[in-house]
């Protein structure tokens, strides 16, 4: 594997820790600043937002600029974007410097996974992309505890100057390692990337991904009272247990990127349905504390098995213009974010208990089954129905073309 892969990792650590330290600095920050919590809240929402937009907005408009300048210049909007957040005087310019940072996440992971992807062997695709993701999985075991602890000893402004540190040390290891060859790949253009959006495959690989990760975070986002009110634990040892999951998430997207290039659609399946499984035994396993432990593992290592999966699939359906189609994978995935912390919030509404929320996410990893076993239908079909069809795809040169067989 490239040492370029490094560099991308380091740019998905600083990512993953900005994006979850602020559920850790909620208090703080609603203290420094005079608000309410539910007020401070809007701040993780103003960043999802952020991802959102920026995703396919950032990534249709550079189109057509050498990918390993861009990744430069998304990390670049990074730092400015919590460098602005340590130095926000109020709420409104802190929102507003919190979207500014979520704005190159989605882009950023997007065409990332295109780069990754253009310098190893096809064989090792989806490996190439989970080491990539490795930063964001690693971001939940060192970078975010740390982060919150840094934010509780020294100030919650001192944390997004720290993750803005780490934000240039990812431009220098960019700048080092991404080598140029690599980097200019064919510019196709923002009418050709907006062109593959159009297809099925896209959306139903998209739609898969906005089931599946709306099934984790249906349970994520409220595991903590269901450690406290069910498991038992007590509020001081969630930020551990928190840690294992980020552990189970990062053992599940590394297995993932190896079994994927083996399989990649057999890996999907097989993720998705270990995350009914899992979901679907909370309520039993938080019934004791060792096994609500291990539930959390289990959680974390089901739904990034198929993290890297998603993303190559994604990209493979849009083969002649993958940047947009990968970032908006990540748009998907921040919809997922929102939308299953809804759905989980509906069911404990409801009155249906602490574990309710794992219940909903089982129900939803079941129809991103439905929608993956789609995908796979439309595609035989596709195949049957014109197994010779070729596509014409531009390349570098205007009077160059090659012959891409889907």
């Amino acid at each position: 594997m490239p040492l370029a892969l490094l560099a991308l990792a380091v740019g998905a650590f600083g990512l993953g820790t900005t994006e979850f330290v602020m559920m850790g600095l909620l208090p703080d920050v609603a203290s420094d600043l005079g608000i309410s919590i539910p007020t401070a809240g809007h701040l993780v929402s103003a960043y999802a937002l952020g991802v959102v937009i920026g995703a396919p907005l950032l990534a249709a408009v550079t189109a057509r600029m050498s990918r390993r300048t861009v990744l430069i210049g998304l990390m670049g909007l990074f730092v400015a974007g919590n460098a602005l957040s340590a130095l926000a005087p109020g709420e409104h310019w802190l929102l507003a410097a919190r979207f500014l940072s979520g704005l190159p996440h989605g882009a950023f992971f997007g065409v990332g996974a295109v780069v990754a992807t253009g310098m190893v062997a096809p064989e090792r695709k989806a490996r190439s992309v989970s080491l990539m993701f490795l930063g964001l999985t690693l971001a939940n075991i060192a970078g975010v505890p740390v982060a919150t602890l840094m934010g509780q000893h020294l100030g919650w402004r001192a944390t997004f100057l720290g993750v803005s540190a780490i934000g240039l040390a990812a431009i220098a290891s960019l700048a080092l390692l991404i080598p140029h060859d690599h980097a200019h790949t064919p510019a196709v253009g923002l009418r050709r990337e907006l062109v593959a959006l159009k297809s099925v495959p896209v959306w139903l690989a998209l739609g898969t991904t906005v089931a599946g990760f709306g099934a984790l975070f249906s349970a994520y986002s409220y595991i903590t009272p269901m450690l406290t009110d069910s498991a038992g634990y007590a509020d001081s040892s969630v930020t551990l247990l928190l840690a294992l999951f980020g552990v189970g998430a990062t053992a599940g997207n590394l297995v993932g990127g190896r079994l994927a290039d083996h399989s990649l659609r057999g890996t999907l399946f097989g993720g998705l349905t270990s995350l009914v499984v899992v979901l679907a035994l909370f309520p039993v396993l938080m019934s004791a504390q060792w096994s609500a432990a291990v539930a959390v593992v289990l959680l974390g290592t089901a739904a990034f098995v198929t993290g890297s999966p998603l993303q190559l699939m994604v990209m493979e359906k849009a083969s002649a213009a993958p940047s947009l189609a990968s970032s908006a994978n990540q748009a998907a995935f921040n919809l997922a974010n929102a939308g299953g912390a809804w759905i989980g919030g509906l069911a404990l509404a409801a009155g249906l208990g602490a574990t309710s929320p794992a219940l909903t996410g089982a129900a939803l990893a079941v129809l991103g089954l439905g929608v993956a076993a789609t995908a796979a239908v439309v595609d035989r079909r596709r195949v049957a129905v014109s197994p010779g069809r070729e596509r014409v795809v531009a390349t570098h040169l205007p009077e160059q073309a090659e012959a891409v067989r889907y």
